[in-house]
């Protein structure tokens, strides 16, 4: 099906003077002047794309970005000399200008979602929200970022799988980076019995992060009464750790606190139905 757009485009081509285009017998003076031209803009393209090559290693951007600005600027230097050129041989360039157009409309209708996921690409290499090792959340998958290419991303799932995920889809979705900060807070809730004094269950807590590995001091664990149940009292341990040793510390913990209220005597409860049956 023709874009509305791009038949408007076609509509409003004069395909006549495309097709009674001629090119005129070319004297000396005019190939002299196209050489001339064609050895001036190459040597304005090797003192531009020089002198843009010195300004890109000064930024701040990442190197796949400059790379790709490079080729961009030479390509379209390029083009510009192709006209320039042929402008200079008599050839009119008006209309070929209006073809060249209306073939890179249908082209960019074309690839429309490629284009779209080099732009989300181009995207995140500038605004960096992840790099390559960072552990994030996205659409809808949680992995490790593997390879950030410029029309995809690619994540290697804790089970074992490799996602891929447009960069269109991924500039535009919300993201949670897990590594950014270099530490994620741990968070258990357990239940005790309402007969256990809420000080030594919190003190068990306490006890259990800081007898665990790699529990960070800084800020220091912290654990408190969350609710009043029906048969129990729900409490809250939360500490942090780096973010190479989340899970590490994450399951340790949890192995931890059964055996520190074990210790200390803490009953930890469970739904359960008391059946009382008396005599008539």
């Amino acid at each position: 099906m023709t874009s509305p757009l791009l038949a408007a485009s076609l509509s409003s081509l004069d395909w006549s003077s495309i097709t009674n285009m001629k090119v005129g017998t070319f004297s000396i003076n005019s190939i002299f002047s196209a050489l001339i031209a064609l050895v001036l803009c190459v040597a304005a393209i090797k003192l531009i794309m020089h002198l843009l090559g010195k300004l890109l290693s000064r930024s701040r951007l990442d190197e796949r970005i400059r790379k790709y600005m490079a080729s961009t600027v030479k390509a379209l230097l390029y083009v510009v000399t192709v006209f320039i050129v042929a402008d200079s041989l008599g050839i009119p360039i008006t209309s070929l200008v209006a073809l060249l157009s209306v073939c890179g409309l249908a082209i960019s209708l074309a690839v429309e979602d490629v284009l779209g996921n080099m732009a989300g690409g181009l995207q995140i290499l500038a605004t960096k929200p992840f790099t390559v090792g960072d552990f994030v959340e996205a659409s809808g998958v949680t992995g490790t970022v593997a390879e950030i290419a410029l029309h995809c991303t690619k994540l290697d799932t804790v089970d074992g799988r490799r996602v891929i995920l447009p960069n269109k889809a991924l500039s535009g979705s919300q993201l949670i980076n897990y590594s950014a900060l270099g530490r994620r807070r741990i968070e258990h809730k357990v239940t005790a019995s309402y007969d256990a004094p809420l000080d030594v269950v919190c003190a068990a807590l306490l006890e259990t992060a800081a007898s665990t590995p790699n529990v960070l001091t800084d800020p220091a664990p912290a654990a408190q009464v969350e609710s009043y149940g029906e048969s129990s009292i729900e409490y809250s341990l939360r500490c942090w750790a780096d973010t190479e040793h989340y899970w590490e510390v994450y399951y340790a913990l949890l192995t931890a606190i059964k055996g520190s209220f074990d210790r200390h005597g803490i009953e930890m409860t469970y739904n359960h139905l008391n059946v009382h049956i008396q005599s008539p």
